[in-house]
C-alpha cells in the first residue's frame, strides 16, 4: 500500500465529520460542514485519480457542486426543503 492509498482513510474521516456538521441545527456548523465536505470531495478526487476509480471522481465533482449550493443556500437562509 503506497502513501496515496492511505489518503482514503482521512477522506473517510473528513466525510463523516462533514456529515455530522451538516446535520447540525446551527447555521454556522452547517456552513462549516459544507466546507468540510468540499475538502473531502478534494481528497476523494485525489485518491480516485490515483486509483483510477473515475466514477468516484465524477461523483465527487457532482457532490462538490451540491456542497457549493449548500453553502449558498445556508448563507442565504433558504430552507433545506426547497
Amino acid at each position: 500500500m503506497d502513501e496515496l492509498d492511505l489518503l482514503q482513510w482521512p477522506a473517510m474521516i473528513v466525510t463523516l465529520l462533514a456529515a455530522w456538521l451538516v446535520a447540525s441545527t446551527t447555521k454556522k456548523r452547517r456552513d462549516q460542514g459544507f466546507w468540510v465536505f468540499l475538502v473531502s470531495n478534494l481528497l476523494w478526487v485525489l485518491w480516485g485519480i490515483e486509483s483510477e476509480t473515475y466514477a468516484l471522481v465524477i461523483l465527487q465533482i457532482g457532490l462538490a457542486f451540491s456542497n457549493i449550493r449548500g453553502v449558498i443556500k445556508n448563507r442565504s437562509g433558504a430552507s433545506a426543503i426547497q
